[in-house]
């Protein structure tokens, strides 16, 4: 087996950075904060909410990755991870193709919407914490199967150290995007024609994504 490089974490951040679910929440709660007429409390509550995706994920891989490594499951998780990764993939493209429906088989649940758009109206320091913490935990659905296969693979070939590292980047380009969007509301773009857009290219990042998952769980069994 080769050993998982660091072009390959890179160029799954960048796809799985692609999340309609993290974009719809943060530019939601960009246009809900614009409407208050505060440039400078849309950019801290937004970078505080972009954080706490950063921190809750990063968290969650490096729990998961100490727990595999240290319990001596990796191989099972690493072919877990490849199959589940075929499944998603395919889930995704279904979802790309029946986009019309509306309601996509991945996505955060129609039932936790409610709790997310309290605390974006509340617009403040402490529900931007939580809603970065819910927005996490919610969207794994989404985000949940390029993120299992790199932890997999981190678990079965580098040891914690290496791991960690390269869980950092990950997560690093992870949220990228999200920052890029923040930034341009910052500097003037209406977000509500960011909003049009990832409605328009909701089924081709789907798609993409649905293509690179199932890329990557068959290229698992070879590597």
């Amino acid at each position: 087996m080769t050993n998982i490089t660091l072009p390959l974490v890179i160029g799954s951040a960048v796809i799985d950075s692609i999340n309609p679910c993290a974009f719809a929440v943060l530019i939601f709660l960009i246009v809900y904060l614009l409407a208050l007429k505060d440039k400078q409390k849309m950019l801290q509550i937004g970078l505080i909410y972009i954080f706490m995706v950063f921190a809750v994920y990063f968290a969650a891989g490096l729990g998961l990755l100490s727990f595999v490594q240290s319990v001596q499951i990796t191989h099972y998780l690493y072919y877990f991870a490849s199959v589940l990764a075929v499944v998603l993939g395919l889930i995704n493209i279904v979802d790309a193709i029946w986009i019309k429906s509306d309601k996509p088989f991945l996505a955060i649940p129609e039932s936790k919407k409610p709790l997310i758009e309290k605390y974006i109206k509340k617009a403040s320091l402490p529900s931007a914490v939580i809603l970065g913490i819910l927005v996490a935990a919610f969207e794994l659905p989404c985000t949940g199967g390029v993120y299992l296969a790199i932890l997999s693979l981190l678990a079965d070939k580098h040891n914690l150290a290496v791991g960690v590292f390269y869980l950092f980047i990950y997560n690093l380009i992870f949220i990228l995007p999200l920052l890029l969007i923040l930034l341009a509301a910052r500097a003037g773009l209406d977000p509500r024609k960011m909003e049009n857009l990832r409605k328009e290219r909701k089924a081709l990042m789907r798609a993409f994504i649905g293509f690179l998952l199932l890329a990557l769980g068959v290229g698992m069994f070879f590597l």
